[in-house]
């Protein structure tokens, strides 16, 4: 099934200069591995086509089941420099929670608000 990466996960952020650094961690470690698998670098940095406009890093944590994406060039030249107030890191988490996944059905039990 296609769920809303909001129901498989959720995120943390902070930003610093013009890099943005979000943390997306499953909420049962069953479906980590569709969050490893499906949401890479290359798609982290197409679901914002046009906001991140540097190189994203993906940092794999499997440990905690979480994926940690620093994204340069994500801020507009950087809080302070940027006349768009929206671009501070918790947005650009928030956008991420729209990511699609593909779950099988027989873990609907793990996912949230659905």
């Amino acid at each position: 099934m296609k769920i809303m990466l909001q129901h498989a996960a959720h995120c943390r952020s902070g930003d610093k200069g013009n890099t943005s650094n979000i943390s997306v961690i499953a909420y049962a470690p069953e479906l980590y591995p569709y969050l490893k698998e499906q949401l890479t670098a290359e798609k982290f940095k197409a679901h914002y086509a046009g906001v991140v406009t540097g190189k994203v890093t993906r940092y794999d944590v499997d440990g905690l089941q979480a994926l940690n994406f620093v994204a340069e060039g994500a801020l507009g030249g950087g809080v302070s420099r940027s006349l768009c107030l929206d671009n501070y890191g918790k947005s650009l988490s928030a956008r991420v929670l729209s990511f699609e996944l593909e779950i099988p059905d027989s873990l609907k039990s793990q996912l949230r608000g659905m």
